[in-house]
């Protein structure tokens, strides 16, 4: 996925610039710095305790980066730990994090930050901008073994300048608008972060160049200094690992924006490989929260004992993060579905919004739109997805041909061809919602059959073109991603995320400008443009989406009101937004009151204030 997301911003590097020692400032920078956004963590937020969950599967490294590095763990050391800036989760807006200033260079490629001075490794030594510099010899060594982030340290992120210790520049291989930039700068997953060059002395090779070419099994188990609010502290191999906070006097709490967050003391993550054992494990209070996210654990799991007796709360957070393009896929070069008819037909004989009211218990919501959701003005206010209306589709399905209906309901042309889809889909738990679609089509005289390639085999055969119809969901960036799916040079070609394979040279060229465009609002117009012409090509029923974070937890796992941010995608990850906090006292309330058998009223939270 992290070779896709590159590809789609950029383009490939003819020539590569190395970093330099130091550089001059230019003489007319505007600096930016917004401090004035609201604040969205509790001032009733108390610090202490040790926060309990869990894992599946034991991590195979302590590495961010390279062999088996996309771990249970990976938010810890990299997702979540502090970029130079980050969006405001409710604004939007961009807001310090390791810079507390940013500026735009005239040429559309680079950006200027300065350090915060505060700012700390865990283990006390201050982070620079040589830190910065050796990130990137550390990204682009091959002895790391990570293709992706060679790539985009070499491709996408040409150079990191040193201006002094505490101003560096960022040089990017394309031009794009100043948000485009700080995005691509910014992406939480793209590693781009100080790496801390005196940790790592012993492992650079001998020109200073790179690293050693036994980096990835030296450091496989060796935790390295963060700048995040918490450290690696134990690791029991197999069993359990914990994090440990850096302590209040962490730099982070001099910006206003992490105050009164990151609250627990510690992180104990044990290993329970059942998902089944560990909800016991949880109900028994060895854990803290437990996430209930599907509909069949929430609306059949969650009612415990402990919930009725008061001892464990349910909270339900509805957000906005950002959803990627999916739902019904069409793929055009099949025939039958070249014709624009059969997919209008299509489109209003696909009930996603019975399946969700029926299969999901009403818990997920529908895209308005099949190219996704969540991407602020990028996305058009009024997108709507169609209603499901079988006297429509009968329309359209005449209007293609089909104007006769067989023995069983489904309809036929003159050439006797059915009106029948196969619906391509990867998991046995989606079978009963694509039953659902296949009888509800039956009333448009359309004809769905399952599909069901198991797995990540089901991505092969769609990136190979197999499919007619394809149940799949695509992630999302904070920019919205077209050129990946639409444009023509992606049709028709094997391991492509063209999955429609619908081309159109009038949609080519709105793709190109919006790719190209500096101005933010033109930018958002030619979204909007796009987003049109992709309603209009009937190509994606819009599918569902899961907005919200949902879980039960211990009645000493406290919040305020309205803690969700539009941005939370796990409430109580430790390293996701970080609004909650442990009340000690609460707990040895509520451990007293258990042993005395004496109740509570049960609590049930829903947040509703980001819900769509």
């Amino acid at each position: 996925m992290k070779n896709k997301v590159a590809l789609s911003v950029i383009a490939v590097l003819s020539s590569i610039s190395f970093y330099s020692n130091a550089d001059a400032l230019p003489q007319e920078l505007t600096w930016l710095s917004n401090n004035a956004e609201p604040l969205f963590a509790s001032e009733d937020a108390k610090r202490g305790g040790t926060l309990r969950t869990f894992i599946q599967s034991f991590p195979q490294t302590l590495r961010s980066v390279g062999p088996d590095a996309n771990s249970g763990l990976r938010h810890y050391f990299m997702d979540g730990a502090p970029k130079l800036v980050q969006r405001h989760p409710n604004t939007g807006k961009w807001i310090p994090q390791l810079a507390t200033d940013w500026a735009f260079d005239t040429d559309n490629r680079t950006v200027y930050f300065k350090l915060d001075p505060n700012a700390k490794w865990s283990d006390g030594e201050q982070i620079t901008a040589d830190d910065y510099l050796f990130m990137l010899k550390y990204y682009r060594s091959k002895d790391i073994v990570d293709p992706w982030y060679n790539e985009f340290f070499s491709n996408s992120i040409v150079n990191v300048s040193k201006i002094d210790d505490l101003t560096i520049s960022v040089e990017t291989e394309v031009e794009q608008s100043s948000d485009a930039l700080m995005v691509l700068i910014n992406m939480p997953s793209n590693g781009f972060q100080p790496r801390p060059e005196h940790f790592f002395e012993n492992g650079k090779d001998e020109n200073g160049d790179g690293m050693v070419d036994s980096f990835v099994r030296q450091y496989n188990f060796k935790s390295e200094p963060t700048a995040g609010p918490y450290y690696l502290d134990k690791v029991k191999k197999g069993k359990s690992v914990t994090f440990k906070h850096v302590g209040d006097d962490w730099w982070g709490y001099s910006n206003r924006y992490y105050q009164n967050r990151y609250n627990v003391d510690k992180i104990r993550i044990t290993v329970i490989r059942d998902f089944d054992i560990a909800l016991k494990h949880f109900e028994k209070g060895k854990l803290d929260f437990f996430d209930l996210v599907l509909p069949e654990y929430w609306h059949g799991k969650s009612d415990s004992e402990g919930v009725e007796n008061g001892y464990i709360h349910k909270f339900w957070g509805f957000n906005q993060t950002p959803q990627g393009a999916g739902g019904l896929w069409m793929n055009t070069s099949q025939p039958l579905l070249n014709d624009i008819n059969v997919r209008k037909g299509i489109m209003h004989a696909t009930d996603y919004d019975g399946m969700i009211a029926n299969i999901m218990r009403g818990d997920y919501s529908r895209k308005p739109h099949g190219l996704g959701f969540g991407h602020g003005e990028y996305d058009k206010a009024d997108n709507k997805a169609p209603d499901f209306n079988p006297k429509v589709a009968v329309q359209h399905f005449i209007k293609a041909g089909f104007d006769k209906v067989g023995s069983d309901g489904i309809r036929i042309n003159s050439k006797g061809e059915k009106l029948t889809f196969a619906i391509t889909y990867g998991y046995t738990t989606w079978t009963p919602r694509i039953a659902y679609l296949k009888e509800q089509a039956k009333l448009a005289g359309v004809e769905f059959s399952l599909n069901l390639v198991d797995g990540s085999s089901a991505f092969k055969y769609i990136l190979e073109k197999k499919h007619e119809l394809a149940f799949l969901n695509m992630g999302s960036g904070e920019i919205p991603s077209y050129w990946e799916y639409l444009h023509s040079d992606n049709a028709n070609k094997p391991q492509t995320n063209a999955h429609t394979n619908y081309s159109s040279p009038e949609l080519d060229a709105l793709i190109e400008k919006y790719d190209a465009e500096f101005d933010q609002q033109t930018r958002y117009d030619l979204s909007h443009q796009i987003q049109d012409y992709v309603t209009d090509a009937n190509i994606i029923v819009p599918g569902y989406m899961v907005p919200y974070s949902r879980a039960v937890h211990w009645r000493w796992v406290q919040y305020s009101d309205n803690a969700m941010t539009k941005q939370t995608q796990a409430f109580f990850h430790p390293m996701d937004i970080g609004n909650f906090w442990i009340d000690k006292s609460v707990k040895t309330d509520t451990q007293k009151a258990m042993k005395k058998d004496k109740k509570y009223q049960p609590v049930t939270v829903i947040d509703d204030q980001y819900k769509l």
